[in-house]
């Protein structure tokens, strides 16, 4: 009898190893599980990305508004009635390397 229930207990023992640390147990599970979470937001963060390129493209393709303003953030382009101004932080000046005497 006590040979019966040794053999029980090791099975029953063997079972729940496989249950928790084997393949397809529950550590296995809730690393997947953490590993949906994770690629759910990144697809969050995507498809917000994608949904205001999205939204750029509807207003390049609408107007010359967005692209008039582009080209003024970007290239610096003005008008020929305008005068572009650039103000300067004197503190974000470089200093010029000191001549080398001779």
């Amino acid at each position: 009898m006590r040979w019966i229930l040794l053999i029980l207990f090791v099975l029953l023992a063997g079972l729940q190893y496989r249950l928790w640390w084997g393949e397809g147990g529950r550590l296995e599970l809730l690393r997947l599980r953490q590993q949906a979470q994770d690629s759910q937001r990144e697809n969050a963060i995507l498809r917000e990305r994608n949904e205001e390129l999205a939204r750029q493209v509807m207003d390049l393709k609408a107007g010359n508004t967005v692209l008039e303003q582009r080209a003024r953030e970007e290239l610096g382009l003005t008008r020929e009635d305008e005068v572009y101004y650039q103000f300067v932080d004197p503190a974000k000046l470089v200093p010029k390397a000191a001549e080398p005497q001779l």
